[in-house]
C-alpha cells in the first residue's frame, strides 16, 4: 500500500498568495476583475505549489472546454494508411497545443458514425470543430450546423453559393487545386507531350473536381478516354493506369490526382515495360516527401503545404472562438483562405 499524495487546494494557494479563495478562483479559471499585482501573486503561488485547476470549475467560469474536435469524414483504415492525414493532423495538433487546447479525433465509418459525431458535438463537449475530407453527399455539415458548433472546414465545401443558405458563412482552408493542376499539365505539354492523361481522385470530393477542371483548362480538346477516375489510393492508381493503357496505349504523360495515385501508376507502367519519363512522363499532387522521393523514379509533383493548412485551420477556429460574442459565431465575417501551390521537379517528368 502506498499513501496517496494530497493535491494542493484553492485554499492552500490563497494562503500562500495572501488573498481570498474567490480571488484565486477568478485568476486560475480565467475570470476578470483581479488587479495585475494580485494576479501575479496568485500565479506565483500556483507554480510554487503545483496546483492544477479543476477543469469543470474552469468551464463554468470561461464557458470554454479548451478542446477542439477534429472530424475526418473517412474510415480509420483510410486515415491511418494515408500520410496526408498524418501531416494535416500534425499541423492541427501543433497549433492547438501551442494554445493549450486538446484535440479530440472523430472518424466516420458510416451513417451510424455520422449520427454519433453529431450527438457528440451537440453535447457541448468541445468548443469547436475542424472538419475535412468531406464528400459531396456527406450529412456532416448539416449535423454540425444543427449542433451549433463553430467550424472551420479543410477544403472547399461541396455546396455552391445559393444552394445552401448557410454556405456564405462557411469558413475553409484549401489549396489552389485547380491552379496547381494547370501548372502540372502545362509542364507536361511544355515537355512536348501531346497525349496527356489524367487519373482523377474520387469525384465526390471538391479537390478531385478542381484538379480535373485544371486538367481540362489546359487539355481543352483531350480525348475523354484519357480521363479515368481513381480514389486517391495506390491501388486506385494501379487500376486506373491499367485501364488507361488498355484504352490508349499511346499515352505519353499522366497527371495523377495525388502522389499515392501516381505511385500506383508508376508500378503498372514498370510492369508494362514503359520507361518513365522517356515513354510516359508522370506528375503527382501533394509533394508528400516519404512518397514522392521514394518512387522509382522520384516523382515530379505539385506541392501543397498540408501541415500549414492544418495549422491555419486551427488558428482560424481559435481566432473565431476568442472573438465570438456570447458564444455566437454567426456574427463573425467568414475568412476563408486558399493557399498557393508550386511545381516540384524530380525525375519522373
Amino acid at each position: 500500500m502506498t499513501e496517496a499524495v494530497s493535491r494542493p487546494t484553492l485554499e492552500a494557494v490563497a494562503a500562500r498568495a495572501g488573498v481570498s479563495r474567490a480571488t484565486v478562483s477568478r485568476v486560475v479559471n480565467g475570470g476578470d476583475g483581479v488587479r495585475t499585482a494580485l494576479a501575479e501573486r496568485v500565479r506565483r503561488a500556483v507554480e510554487e505549489l503545483g496546483y492544477v485547476p479543476n477543469q469543470a470549475a474552469r468551464t463554468l467560469v470561461t464557458r470554454r472546454h479548451d478542446a477542439v474536435a477534429v472530424v475526418i469524414a473517412e474510415p480509420e483504415t483510410r486515415v491511418f494508411a494515408d500520410p496526408f492525414f498524418a501531416r494535416q493532423l500534425r499541423g492541427i495538433s501543433k497549433e492547438l497545443t501551442a494554445h493549450d487546447n486538446q484535440l479530440v479525433l472523430l472518424l466516420t465509418e458510416g451513417r451510424d458514425d455520422h449520427a454519433r459525431v453529431g450527438r457528440y458535438l451537440a453535447g457541448g463537449h468541445v468548443d469547436g470543430a475542424l472538419v475535412f475530407s468531406l464528400h459531396l453527399d456527406d450529412p456532416l455539415p448539416g449535423l454540425i450546423r444543427g449542433a451549433g458548433v463553430p467550424t472551420v472546414f479543410g477544403g472547399r465545401p461541396g455546396w455552391g453559393e445559393g444552394a445552401d443558405p448557410h454556405a456564405p458563412s462557411a469558413v475553409f482552408v484549401d489549396s489552389d487545386n485547380r491552379g496547381g493542376a494547370r501548372d502540372a499539365v502545362r509542364h507536361l505539354v511544355d515537355l512536348g507531350r501531346t497525349r496527356v492523361a489524367h487519373i482523377a481522385g474520387a469525384l465526390d470530393q471538391t479537390s478531385a473536381v478542381d484538379r480535373l477542371d485544371g486538367y481540362r483548362d489546359v487539355m481543352v480538346d483531350a480525348d475523354p478516354a484519357l480521363v479515368v477516375e481513381g480514389d486517391f489510393t495506390p491501388s486506385g492508381g494501379e487500376r486506373a493506369m491499367r485501364e488507361l493503357l488498355d484504352r490508349r496505349p499511346d499515352v505519353d504523360a499522366v497527371f495523377a490526382a495525388n502522389d499515392l495515385t501516381a505511385s500506383g501508376a508508376l508500378r503498372v507502367l514498370r510492369e508494362r515495360g514503359r520507361r518513365v519519363p522517356e515513354d510516359v512522363a508522370v506528375i503527382g499532387f501533394d509533394d508528400m516527401v516519404p512518397v514522392a522521393e521514394q518512387t522509382d523514379p522520384p516523382l515530379t509533383t505539385i506541392r501543397q503545404d498540408i501541415e500549414g493548412m492544418g495549422r491555419l485551420m486551427a488558428r482560424l477556429l481559435l481566432h473565431r472562438l476568442d472573438r465570438r460574442p456570447d458564444g455566437d459565431a454567426a456574427h463573425l465575417p467568414p475568412t476563408s483562405v486558399v493557399l498557393p501551390t508550386t511545381l516540384v521537379r524530380r525525375a519522373s517528368a
